[in-house]
């Protein structure tokens, strides 16, 4: 079963997770959002800015790019 990596910089706002440690670069999906992605354009984990700001809606609604499937 596949681990889920969570990371979250206070500082900077900044939150990213992702299922992998492979390499790639991050692509940007607009509205504070990343997209970190390999060569071959599959997604191998997210990174929000602003991430507490966000928070301190009493709703919160991140629009996403991507669909999240998780497999063994």
């Amino acid at each position: 079963m596949a681990k889920m990596r969570i990371w979250y910089d206070e500082e900077g706002d900044y939150l990213e997770f992702g299922m992998t440690q492979k390499k790639g670069y991050f692509k940007d999906a607009g509205d504070d959002i990343w997209e970190r992605v390999d060569e071959s354009g599959h997604i191998l984990g997210l990174a929000i800015l602003n991430f507490k700001k966000r928070m301190a809606k009493k709703q919160i609604e991140l629009k996403l790019p991507v669909e999240v499937v998780f497999q063994d």
